[in-house]
Parts: C-alpha cells; structure tokens; sequence
C-alpha cells in the first residue's frame, strides 16, 4: 500500500502508539492527518509537530463513546476532508488489576472506549469507505488478544473482541476493495502503563517501533502485525506448547498489590 497523498484519521492521536503512528505517516509523506482524542491540548501539540514536517493536520477533540457527537463530527469531517482512506482505531484505555478487586465501572468504561467507540466510528467511515469502493482499516488490539494475561482480564477480553472483530470485518469488507489489518503490539513504553506493576522479563518497546511495524505491514499488506520478538514467542509457543506458556504466565505474573486479601467469605462474592 502506498499511502502518499493519503487522507488518515487516527484515534488515541494524543499520546502512545497513536501519536507515534501519526508522525510516521507523516514522515512517511501521508497528504492531510486528522488527529482525534480528547484532550484538545495535546491534540494541538501534535499537530505542531506534524505541520513542521509540512503535513497537513487536523484536530477533532472528541469523546467517541458519545456516538451522536462521533456521528456529526465524520459527518463533517467528510464533508471537509472526504475521502479519508485509512481509519487507525488506536483510542483504548487499560487498567491492571487482580480480577477479585475489580469493579463494575472498570469493566463498563474499558468496553465503552476500547469496543463501542471503536465501534461507532468504524461503522459511520466504513459505510463511506465501501460507497467509494475503497479504504484500509486499522484496528490496534494487543498480544494480549491473542495471549490472556493475569491482572488484566478486562484488558485481555476487549483486545480478544477487537481481533474477532477485525477478523470478521476482513472479510465482509473484502469484496469493497477495503482492507481491514489488526495491529498487535506487545508490552508499549506509554502513559498508559508507566504505572503498571509489570510482568517479569518483559521489557516495554517503544511506540514509535510499533508505528514502524506497522508503515511495513501495510506496504507487505499483512492482514496481522504482531510487533515485538515476545509476541512471536508467545504464539508460537501457544500454539506449539501452551502447556509451557501457562507456566511461563504464571511465574511472570506480578504479585498482588501490598494490603490485598482474598475473601475469606464466600458470601462477599455475591454482592
């Protein structure tokens, strides 16, 4: 895939791997970005960065799991800047926690951002993508999609449903002439994680090698990148020993947080 002269929105384009993702495309000689997240700030500060490349940006701060305002912004957004030719869904949050401790607000605002927002706005630029009979779809999911891992179950599950629904995706839109790519980078270097008690021998990568991994991807037309020597590992390893993966888990599983107790009263995991 060639992407000069190329239109791109990219979600989570604040920070992280979407931040990184966007400065590649720049750098690669993409036409216009459309940078959308919610902190307009930072949204700005990119967009500086982009210009100075001398690429075109523009900045949507947006909540995408209100999908009345998602649905006036592409609206105008395409009306604006139409055809937009690739969608990078990279907008997701994550938190880490033991299962026993978890809370239903957890559960509800990482399904809200990491599913139902990637949801909303892939629909409303799909639908544009197949009238024009053209469009790449890139849906950022994790290793952890593929491999569940210990302390992050909700995390896990979405990035699970992301690739599902990649999956699916690839191939009902095939026949549009759209391409629709899961990106799966292992552990990333970002604000999102900084605070993480990590798994042991995991070292973070950086974002700005996934966003390379993925420029090379979509030149190769992979439908899946997974990014990072521990990511193979593991599939591989899932696929051709699991039972050693489980153990590899197991030992690399950070301990509880200091102060926490399992329920002694079985009751107490009703309420």
């Amino acid at each position: 895939m060639n992407i000069q002269g190329k239109v791109a929105l990219i979600t989570g384009a604040s920070r992280g791997i979407g931040r990184a993702i966007a400065l590649e495309l720049a750098q690669q000689g993409i036409k216009r970005l459309i940078l959308v997240a919610r902190n307009r700030k930072r949204l700005a500060e990119v967009a500086t960065e982009i210009e100075a490349m001398g690429v075109e940006a523009i900045t949507l701060a947006i909540d995408l799991t209100q999908p009345t305002e998602v649905n006036i912004a592409v609206a105008q957004l395409w009306r604006s800047y139409a055809p937009i030719h690739i969608l990078v869904n990279c907008a997701g949050v994550a938190s880490q926690k033991s299962f026993l401790q978890s809370k239903l607000p957890q559960l509800q605002e990482e399904l809200s951002v990491n599913l139902l927002g990637m949801y909303t706005l892939t629909s409303l630029i799909a639908r544009r993508m197949v009238a024009r009979g053209e469009g790449t779809i890139v849906n950022v999911s994790s290793l952890m999609g593929k491999v569940a891992a210990p302390t992050m179950a909700t995390y896990s599950a979405t990035k699970f449903a992301i690739l599902g629904f990649t999956q699916a995706l690839r191939k009902e839109l095939a026949t549009h002439n759209i391409q629709v790519v899961a990106l799966l980078p292992t552990l990333t270097d970002t604000d999102m994680v900084r605070d993480f008690n990590l798994f042991r021998w995991v070292k973070p990568i950086s974002p700005q090698r996934v966003a390379q991994a993925l420029i090379t991807g979509l030149q190769r037309d992979s439908p899946e990148i997974l990014v990072g020597w521990q990511s193979h590992l593991a599939i591989w390893c899932q696929r051709l020993a699991p039972w050693l993966l489980d153990i590899i888990l197991h030992m690399a599983t950070p301990p509880p947080h200091k102060g926490y107790d399992l329920p002694t009263n079985p009751t107490t995991l009703t309420g």
